[in-house]
């Protein structure tokens, strides 16, 4: 088999966790993932297999959709709700306020990648010094953001769709918008509904990939009209 399949990863697994269940079910060993999710976020996983790996870097660096809770009125460690909190404070802000702090965003910034994250600094990946409770000076990443659309207010959260380029943190952009806003912000939720031309309701789950494999019906998911 060789192409790329449009993976819905599920919360609780590292994209790791993804390519090594896959490996099982498909019975191959060239597989690789196309960017990392964090465990606690869902949505597509573009999963390369075969010669397809060689399409790898291509598919990194499309733009990629994702839709956000942001939490106001919090800080933590990580910058999502999975981490420990840091700091509360009251939210007293109008929606104008919010709105126009969110939509100042759109267009390129610099941004700082948080030390809860998969990249690495001198051959360390920046989360496990955090977790010993080591903070790195990180270099700031030039990211672009196309667009961000707010689909619901209900202060202190916020749901919005963020169009993106490769490389970029949503939980950073949350932080980033309540740092603006002086009362501080975290990612309560993500999920990635795009990458390049995989959507997510194109995408199907391990459990769904287990049953075709059963059936021996993968080729009805294997997209191979990516050479």
């Amino acid at each position: 088999m060789d192409g790329v399949l449009n993976i819905y990863k599920e919360a609780g697994w590292t994209s790791f966790d993804v390519v090594a269940k896959m490996r099982g079910i498909l019975k191959i060993k060239k597989i690789g993932h196309t960017g990392t999710l964090d465990p606690a976020a869902t949505g597509v996983l573009p999963v390369c297999i075969g010669k397809g790996t060689k399409k790898v870097e291509s598919f990194m660096a499309d733009d990629k959709v994702y839709r956000a809770v942001m939490l106001l009125g919090v800080t933590t460690d990580s910058q999502d709700m999975t981490g420990e909190i840091l700091t509360r404070s009251e939210v007293n802000l109008t929606e104008q306020d919010v709105r126009e702090a969110i939509e100042s965003f759109i267009g390129g910034y610099d941004q700082i990648p948080p030390m809860y994250s998969a990249k690495k600094v001198r051959g360390r990946k920046l989360v496990d010094m955090a977790r010993k409770g080591i903070e790195v000076e990180r270099k700031p990443r030039f990211v672009n953001i196309m667009d961000i659309g707010i689909d619901d207010m209900s202060l202190p959260r916020v749901t919005m769709t963020v169009t993106c380029s490769k490389g970029t943190y949503i939980r950073t952009l949350c932080h980033d918008i309540g740092q603006k806003l002086g009362c501080g912000a975290a990612m309560e939720s993500l999920i990635r509904t795009r990458v390049g031309r995989f959507k997510i309701e194109d995408a199907v789950t391990l459990d769904d990939l287990q049953k075709l494999a059963d059936e021996d019906r993968l080729e009805e998911v294997v997209i191979t009209d990516i050479f």
